[in-house]
Order: structure tokens, then C-alpha cells, then sequence
């Protein structure tokens, strides 16, 4: 009884906690080292500011970036980011899901994607997942 009570423990245990997971890619032959400008489309049903965090990261980076509500940049820019942040409730709401997207400010096409998923345990601050996500897709 004792064996089966705590293999039950530790299984709930491993299904609670999850695993954090992060993933990257580009664009065959896509270039990021020549992006200077960026603009950050803030998702229509995003309420937290997602979009200026993403912006200020990519500002601390030493690239020039600005958010703003329009699918279209003000001026013309190198790049244009798009989004999609799920959150969940765990005694409070976290982001478990961040996606980011960054796409040809000329054609639209898509130059890079980066993905964080971080369950309840292993959660990070909204900042720290948009540094994760980003640091991750620059680094390649």
C-alpha cells in the first residue's frame, strides 16, 4: 500500500509540474543580423501590454523598436512582430504560452518564430518570457 501510494505521489507530481519548453526557428537564408527597426502589432485581444514589452526588450537589445494598435508600421521598418500569449489561472493568472513572429517589414514574409511554454511551476514574469523568447531567436 505504502509502494503504490507513493508512486501515485510522484506521478501527480510529474503531470502537475510539466515541463517548460522552448523552441526557435528561421527562415531558410533569412538574415536577422540586418534588421534595424522593428514594429511590435499589438494583438486586438491583448489587454497586458505585451506588445510594449516586446518593444522595450527589443529597444534594451540595441534595435529600434515601437508597438502600436495597426496592423500597418507608422514608417517604414525592417520588421514587423506579431504575437499570441495564452494565460492560465494558478491561484493567480500567468502566462504559460508565448509565441512571437517576426516578418519581412517589405513583404510580410515570415523570417523567424520563437515559442515559450513554462506550466505553473516553472513560470516566468511576462518580461522574462518575452527575453526568453526573443533571446532565444537571436541567438541562432
Amino acid at each position: 500500500m505504502r509502494k503504490s501510494l507513493v508512486v501515485v505521489v510522484t506521478l501527480l507530481g510529474l503531470f502537475l509540474s510539466g515541463c517548460a519548453t522552448m523552441q526557435s526557428s528561421r527562415a531558410p537564408g533569412a538574415d536577422l543580423n540586418s534588421l534595424k527597426t522593428f514594429y511590435v502589432q499589438r494583438l486586438p485581444s491583448d489587454t497586458r501590454g505585451i506588445e510594449k514589452l516586446i518593444a522595450a526588450r527589443l529597444n534594451m537589445m540595441g534595435f529600434s523598436a515601437v508597438s502600436g494598435d495597426t496592423p500597418n508600421p507608422p514608417a517604414r521598418v525592417d520588421a514587423i512582430v506579431t504575437y499570441q500569449d495564452k494565460w492560465m489561472w494558478d491561484m493567480t493568472m500567468y502566462m504559460i504560452k508565448l509565441d512571437i513572429q517576426i516578418h519581412n517589414g517589405g513583404t510580410g514574409l515570415a523570417l523567424a518564430s520563437g515559442e515559450s511554454m513554462r506550466p505553473s511551476l516553472e513560470r516566468r514574469s511576462p518580461e522574462g518570457m518575452v527575453e526568453e523568447v526573443l533571446g532565444d531567436i537571436f541567438k541562432k
